[in-house]
Order: C-alpha cells, then sequence, then structure tokens
C-alpha cells in the first residue's frame, strides 16, 4: 500500500480550541509508566514535552528511587513513586508490594488520565516489566489509549500478546526495535520495504487493521487502513531522547482524540473514532521532526535533547498554527 501524507487541516481537527469553555484536565491528561534509577530522563521528557504542546497535566508513575530526581526536573509534573524494581535490588529488610497491589494502586488513577505511554525508562527489571505489563492490561479493561516505546517496545517483543489485537496501542520502534518486534513474530525484516513490513507487522499481531510505518526517522505502528509517510526535514545529529519526546506527543494528540470523540468542544465529527490513532501517530511525527530541526539550526553537534524539548511549543506554532 502507498505512503501518503495527511491532509493538515484534517489533522489540525483534533487539536481542542483555546476557550474559557474548556476546564482544566479537558485538554489532556496524560500518564507516563517509566522512570528508574538509571533512566530518570526519559519519562521526564516524555512528560514534559506533552504538556509543552498542550496537554493540561502531566502524571508519572516511576520507581520509588527515581522520584525525587524526576521531581526537581520540575514542579510541573505530578510524580508517583509507586513502581518498584525486584526485591533483590533493594536492602533485605525493606517490604516491596506485589505485582498486584502496584498495579491496583495505579490503575486507581486511570479515571484521572486520559492516555498512558508506558515505556521510557522502565529498565529491563523483571518487577518493573511485571508491572507494566499488568497496568496494560488494565489500561486495556478501560478501552484506553495507550503509546507503548522504548522498555515497553522490550516488552511487547518478549510478550507480544499483551498487545495483540488491541486497536488502541500505538508503538514507536526504531528501526532496530522495529527489526526486533519483527523477529519476534517470525517475520523476515526487510529495511527497504518499510510499508509492506509494517503492514505485514501489523497482520502478525492479530489485527484486522494494518500498522503503519509513519515514517523512516520514526517508526509508529497503528492500527489504521491507510499508510501516512511524514518526510519533513529533521536535524542531522542523533541523540537518545528524541523518542522520548515523540511518545509525549503522540499521547498529547490522543488525548485531543479522546477529547475530539467526547465533543468537548463543538465540531462536525467528521474524524472516525478508529481514524484518530492514525492522525496522532502522524502528528506527533510531524511536531519532532520540526522540533529536531529547529534544534540543530540553533546547536549543530552539540544540540540536545534538552533542546528539542524547548522548541516544542514553536514547532507547534510552525506546523499547526502558522497565524498565531
Amino acid at each position: 500500500m502507498a505512503a501518503r501524507r495527511p491532509a493538515l487541516d484534517v489533522v489540525k481537527q483534533l487539536i481542542p480550541p483555546l476557550s474559557e469553555k474548556l476546564h482544566k484536565g479537558q485538554a489532556g491528561r496524560v500518564g507516563v509508566v517509566g522512570g528508574s534509577e538509571d533512566y530518570t530522563g526519559a519519562p521526564f521528557f516524555s512528560a514534559i514535552s506533552a504538556m509543552r504542546l498542550g496537554a493540561d497535566l502531566g502524571h508519572i508513575f516511576c520507581d520509588v528511587e527515581a522520584a525525587t530526581v524526576i521531581k526537581s526536573y520540575s514542579p510541573d509534573l505530578i510524580v508517583h513513586p509507586y513502581m518498584h524494581k525486584s526485591p533483590k535490588s533493594y536492602q533485605k529488610d525493606q517490604n516491596v508490594p506485589s505485582v498486584s497491589e502496584i498495579v491496583d494502586t495505579i490503575s486507581q488513577t486511570f479515571s484521572r488520565l486520559h492516555v498512558l505511554v508506558v515505556g521510557p525508562g522502565l529498565s529491563r527489571d523483571k518487577l518493573m516489566l511485571d508491572t507494566a505489563t499488568g497496568i496494560i492490561q488494565k489500561a486495556k479493561e478501560q478501552d484506553m489509549a495507550i503509546v507503548l516505546d522504548a522498555d515497553g517496545l522490550f516488552l511487547v517483543q518478549n510478550n507480544p500478546d499483551v498487545v495483540k489485537g488491541y486497536a488502541k496501542a500505538v508503538l514507536t520502534p526504531n528501526v532496530v526495535e522495529f527489526k526486533r518486534l519483527c523477529e519476534a513474530m517470525n517475520l523476515k525484516f526487510n529495511e527497504q520495504n518499510n510499508d509492506n513490513m509494517a503492514e505485514e507487522l501489523s497482520k502478525a499481531f492479530g489485527g484486522k487493521r494494518h500498522a503503519y510505518n509513519i515514517s523512516s526517522g520514526y517508526n509508529c505502528l497503528l492500527t489504521k487502513s491507510a499508510v501516512f509517510m511524514c518526510d519533513a526535514v529533521g536535524g542531522l545529529k542523533r541523540v537518545g531522547g528524541q523518542g522520548d519526546i515523540l511518545s509525549g506527543a503522540i499521547a498529547t494528540f490522543l488525548a485531543w482524540g479522546k477529547a475530539y470523540q467526547d465533543k468537548v468542544w463543538e465540531h462536525d465529527s467528521s474524524i472516525a473514532p478508529e481514524d484518530i490513532s492514525l492522525y496522532a501517530g502522524w502528528a506527533g511525527c510531524r511536531l519532532v521532526r520540526e522540533c529536531a530541526h529547529l534544534a540543530y539550526e540553533k546547536h549543530g553537534r552539540a544540540v540536545l535533547t534538552s533542546d528539542m524539548a524547548l522548541e516544542v511549543g514553536e514547532a507547534y506554532r510552525r506546523v499547526f498554527d502558522p497565524g498565531g
């Protein structure tokens, strides 16, 4: 199936208007499940990018030993120290809750969220991964949109059933992660045929619709029926953390899609519910490429992910609101 660019005017319909009639939280409540002792930046970049794009609230559910560090990055984020590493990582006398207890605690907050991002900085600790698996199951029961990135993709690679057949799961693999997912599903990876590979991978995951490679730089698998490409100019420096910004951006557009479905503002409902993930995925990719381009223009080889995160607002204005 040939890839194409979506009509920007259609994508922009998902964006809620700035209005005195909206109250706090209606423009997006995003939760990020991740953050461990060694990886505190990833969930921060995901959640803060979601908020800089326009989400009203950003929550992070992280390991207890990562919480204070993440809180120190920004007072704008709500940080919940509910996740735990395996008991062997702690002092012997420390009480570590069971997976079910942790999952129950976190899932009680789902009524306050629109979208979950699972994976940034999660680590590959068994208890952290088992907990994330339980959280995904609970989110599916409540029909929440879920973005899986980084260690969340490692989780899917080793347990495909966790998202198999779930139409509201959005995967954001880079090329290496995409290859591993194909191998996990017994598909022969062909980097020169991305569109068809994404379609085949979606079928392997049991979806009746198709998954798609959004761009060669940022591959997003979406349970949809078209292939959207994002070939906008990005930056030439590839630094760790760009995918975290992508996950937060897609999550915000998905949260806006939920508000669109709930008709929080008046519109003609021309976007079908099953198409929202596709447009949200492309919009997140387009925004991140613009962020990378703007940051690279300013900093060149010295560019950092933190520089990209600071460009989210300007990137949004240039792509989606040039007259604003």
